[in-house]
C-alpha cells in the first residue's frame, strides 16, 4: 500500500539568487539523499531509487534535508533526481499522482528550509530543483557512461522524461535548477533550453559526470568544450562536476577554469564504486576525504561545494567548517 505524498504547501518563494550568494564567497551544498535513506531503513534498491521515499517515507526525506541544513548546507536539492513522469507511470502511478509526487519533492525541501530559517532568521536557504540525466531514468548506470542516444530533437521519449519534471518544479515556485551527473554535452544543452523555455527567469548550475582523467565527459566529449558552452549561457551561473571520485575533482577544475570564468561546482561522491545490477555501492578503501581536499578546490575556483553519493551530514559539517570557517 502506498502512502500519499505530502499535502500542498504555499508555493516556494526564494528571495535570494544563487548568483548573488556566489558573489559573496563559497556556498555549501548538501550531500547524498539515497545514502541517508538507506541508513535510516528506507529501501532504495528500485528503479525509482531515492524517489521511492517521496511516497514511502516523506518524513524521512524531510529529516534528511533538515540534517544537511543543520550541518551547514545552504542549498538543498529536491529529491527528484530520479523522479520522472515516465518512471512513476512505470511504477504504477497515474499521471496526476506522478506529478504530485514530483511536487512533493519541492514541498518537503521547502518545509525543512522554512523550519531552519525560523530558527536562524539571519540565514537564507535556497532550494534547487534536482534534474538527473536520461541515464538515471534508464536506471542501468548509464549516467556514468553516457552510453545512450539522446536523439534530439526527434526523440519525444527523452523530452517526456525531462520536460514534465521541470514543469512541475516550476509550478511549485522553483527558479533554481541543479542539472546533475550529466554525462553528455547535448543533453546539458537540451536541458538548459527546456529550463529557459519554461522558466525564463531561472538560474541553474550544470555538473557533469566525467572520466577519471578529469578532461572528458563520461560520454567522451571534451570537458573544456562543455565549459566553453556554459560560459556563453546566461542561465548557467556555475559549472562543474559531481558524483566523481574526490581525486578526479582536482584534475577537472583546472580544465574548467581554463575555459570559463564562471564559479565552479564540485560535489564528488565518497570514492566508492557503483554496481548498476545490484544498485549498491562497494567501498574503494580509504582515501583523502572531501573536507581535506575542499580548500584546494576553493583555491582552484570552486564556489559551490558539497557531496554526492555515499557522503553524509557529518562530512558536510566538516566541509562547511573547512570552507566557511
Amino acid at each position: 500500500m502506498r502512502t500519499s505524498p505530502v499535502p500542498a504547501s504555499p508555493c516556494l518563494q526564494q528571495t535570494a539568487r544563487l548568483s548573488d550568494l556566489l558573489s559573496l564567497g563559497p556556498v555549501v551544498l548538501d550531500g547524498a539523499m539515497g545514502t541517508e535513506l538507506d541508513s535510516r531503513g528506507v529501501d532504495t534498491r528500485h528503479a525509482l531509487w531515492s524517489a521511492l521515499a517521496l511516497t514511502a517515507a516523506p518524513e524521512t526525506v524531510r529529516a534528511v534535508h533538515s540534517d544537511y541544513l543543520d550541518a551547514g548546507a545552504r542549498v538543498v536539492t529536491t529529491n527528484t533526481y530520479q523522479a520522472t513522469l515516465p518512471a512513476l507511470l512505470r511504477a504504477g502511478h497515474d499521471a496526476a499522482a506522478a506529478r504530485e509526487i514530483i511536487a512533493a519533492g519541492v514541498r518537503l525541501a521547502d518545509e525543512a528550509a522554512r523550519r531552519f530559517e525560523a530558527k536562524h532568521p539571519e540565514t537564507q536557504v535556497l532550494i534547487a530543483g534536482g534534474l538527473g540525466p536520461y541515464g538515471a531514468y534508464l536506471a542501468d548506470g548509464s549516467e556514468y557512461t553516457g552510453a545512450y542516444d539522446v536523439g534530439i530533437p526527434e526523440d519525444s521519449g527523452f523530452r517526456e522524461v525531462h520536460r514534465p519534471r521541470i514543469e512541475v518544479l516550476a509550478e511549485e515556485g522553483v527558479d533554481l535548477f541543479a542539472l546533475e551527473t550529466i554525462p553528455r554535452l547535448d543533453e546539458a544543452q537540451a536541458l538548459v533550453a527546456m529550463v529557459k523555455d519554461l522558466t525564463p527567469q531561472a538560474e541553474c548550475w550544470v555538473s557533469f559526470q566525467v572520466r577519471s582523467d578529469g578532461a572528458h565527459l563520461a560520454g567522451g566529449h571534451p570537458l573544456a568544450e562543455a565549459a566553453g558552452w556554459a560560459e556563453g549561457e546566461e542561465t548557467v551561473v556555475a559549472v562543474g562536476v559531481n558524483c566523481v571520485a574526490p581525486d578526479v575533482v582536482g584534475r577537472a577544475l583546472p580544465v574548467l577554469r581554463a575555459a570559463t570564468a564562471k564559479p565552479l561546482v564540485a560535489y564528488p561522491n565518497a570514492g566508492d564504486l557503483y554496481d548498476p545490477v545490484t544498485k549498491t555501492w562497494q567501498s574503494a578503501g580509504e582515501g583523502i576525504g572531501i573536507p581535506e581536499l575542499a580548500p584546494s578546490w576553493i583555491a582552484a575556483g570552486a564556489r559551490l561545494v558539497g557531496g554526492c553519493c555515499r557522503t553524509r551530514p557529518a562530512q558536510i559539517r566538516e566541509l562547511a567548517h573547512a570552507v566557511c570557517p
